[in-house]
């Protein structure tokens, strides 16, 4: 009896879960700013990731906001803030790892248990999010590399990787910054095997004239190329804008 109740409890959770994620799939319509929440997580359960959490404000947020307002108006969006972008309270839990090297069925069942994690740490904030993303800090002095960040447009959720240290500040907001438009339909537009831009929707201005080296990275691409075959990481978004397919992917234009 019990553990046919535990079993149609679950089934329905899915179901809920998976619903949500099917309502909010799909381009926003822009009519009014979408709410970001960030919540942090200490992935590494290291010092060095608790002060970093302890420094977030909302100041560092802000530059988020101000960037995407910014690149929004290169578009011509009516829409003076596309996202407003809130921190959230920490949450304790460590979420699933997204699988390496997975087939199509482990990914979607990651996915799902995913959002079904999501669902369950999701504290209440003052405005409801629409989109969610899940910091996870990592101490640098013993994650030399980080594994990749995940960000989901079904569902808008993601988990961003970053760096519990005072000068990493610039280099997670462009993390985040890439990972949030993930949640909003926007592609990768590099190789993911050398990490190299795509030409020509990997780069941010294709049609400069030369054409190295680039003087901006597509955010969604990461790097400014210096050649056909370098690139070097931006310092800070300044350095970054949004292409033009990335916009359209996003519907910022036809």
């Amino acid at each position: 009896m019990w553990r046919k109740l535990r079993i149609f409890v679950l089934l329905f959770v899915l179901v809920t879960v998976a619903q949500q994620a099917w309502l909010k799939n799909g381009q926003p319509d822009w009519h009014r700013t979408l709410y970001v929440t960030l919540y942090p997580v200490n992935a590494d359960l290291s010092e060095a990731s608790n002060v970093a959490i302890r420094r977030l404000n909302q100041a560092q947020l802000t530059q988020i906001e101000e960037y995407f307002a910014e690149q929004g108006k290169r578009y011509h969006l009516a829409l003076a803030q596309p996202f407003a972008v809130h921190l959230g309270p920490v949450v304790a839990d460590i979420p699933p790892p997204p699988p390496r090297n997975a087939g199509m069925l482990s990914t979607m069942s990651w996915s799902l248990h995913f959002r079904w994690w999501t669902w369950r740490h999701s504290p209440s904030t003052p405005v409801k999010a629409d989109i969610r993303l899940y910091l996870l800090y990592f101490d640098v002095a013993g994650h030399p590399t980080l594994p990749h960040s995940t960000a989901l447009s079904k569902g808008r959720v993601g988990l961003v990787n970053v760096y519990a240290a005072p000068g990493q500040t610039a280099q997670n907001n462009m993390v985040i910054a890439h990972e949030l438009l993930h949640t909003v339909g926007a592609r990768d537009k590099y190789d993911l095997n050398t990490t190299q831009p795509h030409y020509p929707e990997g780069y941010a201005e294709p049609d400069r004239q030369p054409l190295y080296p680039q003087r901006f990275a597509e955010l969604m691409a990461g790097r400014i190329p210096d050649s056909q075959h370098g690139a070097h990481i931006p310092a800070n978004l300044s350095q970054t804008l949004v292409g033009d397919l990335t916009a359209r992917e996003i519907g910022w234009q036809p």
